[in-house]
């Protein structure tokens, strides 16, 4: 018989049991060390029911792109603000003033598998207590990265919420718990990739990165990208997206394809924060997954 769980896992295991529902996922929902667990929801009261039949989502034509030279800065569709943001990315007259997006520096030699931690290590050392950017004022931790340094797959959001800063790691909070979610419909285990953002500090109030701050921090995530070397990076959100591609459109303009970027496949999808606001996008969201498993080769769970 299963332990009885505490409300914490409860809520954290019917969210999860919840997006696979969604996505269609049966296989993955009714895993059979799941059949007892849904057995104490269900006594709980928590709402999750069987999940309806849903097509496989249609792939977009993947027409590799490569990345556009360098323009102005973009605000990020998908922020970790409690306020939605608009689906669109601002007009020019919008952005004028702000500075232009640093060109990446060029790839380094490659490092050595076995040599990926230390060399991560020393990125770390190097940013040091950082105060190169204005970002360093309000924060409680410089919030690096976590994963696999020679992780296939990378994730890069735009920058740590409240509950990243106090622990020093990135996505930990519910944006974070969904992200889990879709690392695990992948059929992969969180420790198996590596996540990270374009700044390292916690913007106050949880804003969009402005430009200089994400100049400054960003030479430090293309080294993280030289060093672990990953065959796919996703792009959560339009900030990631803008400061990875140097490309300032609509996320709708980036989705569906692969984008070549320093060696790695990219595409772009949605931030798990946005679609904790908007969970009608987990199916597109879901689309573009799949995308990045086809490109590593994963096979994509079976659906009812």
């Amino acid at each position: 018989m299963a332990r009885a769980l505490d409300s914490a896992t409860r809520d954290a295991l019917a969210e999860r049991l919840r997006f696979y529902r969604e996505l269609g996922l049966v296989d993955l929902y009714r895993r059979p060390v799941n059949e007892a667990l849904l057995a104490q929801l269900e006594s709980a009261g928590t709402a999750v029911v069987e999940p309806a039949s849903i097509p496989p989502q249609p792939q977009a034509a993947q027409t590799p792109a490569a990345p556009a030279p360098p323009v102005e800065a973009a605000s990020e569709l998908a922020s970790h603000s409690a306020t939605p943001q608009p689906n669109f990315i601002p007009e020019e007259s919008a952005i004028s003033a702000r500075k232009s997006i640093s060109a990446p520096p060029q790839i380094g030699s490659a490092v050595a598998p076995e040599d990926r931690s230390a060399a991560l290590l020393q990125i770390v050392e190097e940013i040091g207590d950082c105060k190169r950017c204005p970002l360093h004022k309000e924060r409680h931790s410089i919030v690096f990265g976590q994963g696999d340094p020679n992780a296939r797959l990378m994730f890069v959001g735009e920058g740590p919420g409240a509950d990243e800063d106090a622990q020093g790691l990135p996505f930990v909070g519910r944006a974070g718990q969904l992200l889990n979610n879709m690392i695990g419909a992948m059929g992969l285990k969180r420790e198996e990739t590596y996540i990270c953002n374009v700044v390292k500090c916690r913007p106050p109030g949880n804003r969009t990165p402005e430009p200089d701050e994400a100049n400054t921090c960003s030479p430090f995530l293309f080294r993280q990208i030289d060093v672990v070397r990953p065959q796919v990076i996703v792009a959560l959100g339009a900030t990631a997206a803008t400061y990875l591609l140097g490309q300032r459109q609509p996320l709708a303009g980036l989705r569906g394809r692969v984008h070549a970027f320093r060696g790695s496949s990219l595409i772009v999808t949605y931030h798990p924060a946005y679609l904790l606001r908007d969970p009608r996008q987990k199916k597109e969201a879901w689309a573009d997954l799949q995308i990045a498993m086809k490109e590593l080769g994963l096979k994509a769970p079976q659906r009812s």
